[in-house]
């Protein structure tokens, strides 16, 4: 099957830790050790000819106000022909652990300006639009689906009214986890183990039809 990325794409990772997965800052071309990395590698050993290009600009921590300070320098300066999006469990998590809650209503703000200014400025950029996702160990995570499924909406909603491809990670976790128990994609619910990466670059690679 010819993937939706054509030759001379490039194409750009954006996000928090779980795309940035320890890259060097210090060197632009480095894609981390996580899914990001997988992806690329895998792309590039399929369709070596199409020359498409990879970078990743993920920060660990990073909620969606944080991508709109820096959407300019880590995104549209770079002028990628696809951007890959995975933001939002930060944006829930920071509700648990520092009662700094971001509201569906306000993720929906940021995530539309961060897509509005990509489509303004880039207009024939496409996008990738990737779920957030949480696995339930520890139990506690369970408490979080109440914050984070309605910003999972917000994801669907905005793929669909920016024709953006769909990556549903969090449903793909939650069928994975059927299989083996969740720690063994995510010991901590949230960040992927090596196994949980690999899922997620399988995933992002059948999204856009390289496998």
């Amino acid at each position: 099957m010819p993937s939706i990325l054509q030759a001379g794409d490039r194409i750009l990772f954006q996000g928090d830790s779980i795309t940035d997965a320890g890259r060097d800052r210090d060197n632009p071309h480095h894609l981390g050790n996580g899914y990001a990395m997988l992806a690329a590698s895998w792309f590039q050993a399929l369709y070596p000819e199409r020359n498409v290009r990879f970078t990743n600009r993920g920060i660990s921590g990073d909620r969606t106000r944080d991508l709109v300070e820096r959407w300019r320098e880590d995104c549209l300066l770079l002028r990628p022909t696809w951007i890959s999006l995975l933001v939002g469990i930060n944006d829930t998590w920071r509700r648990y652990d520092r009662n700094d809650a971001t509201s569906t209503e306000a993720y929906e703000e940021f995530y539309r300006t961060l897509l509005t200014r990509t489509m303004e400025e880039l207009p024939g950029a496409h996008l990738i639009l990737c779920e957030p996702f949480v696995l339930p160990t520890p139990p506690d995570r369970l408490g979080w689906r109440a914050d984070l499924d309605p910003k999972i909406a917000v994801v669907h909603k905005l793929a669909q009214e920016y024709d953006a491809v769909l990556v549903p990670f969090d449903d793909i976790f939650a069928q994975a986890a059927n299989r083996r128990e969740p720690s063994f994609w995510a010991a901590d619910g949230v960040h992927p183990t090596a196994a949980g990466h690999a899922l997620m670059a399988q995933s992002w690679l059948k999204a856009v039809q390289a496998l």
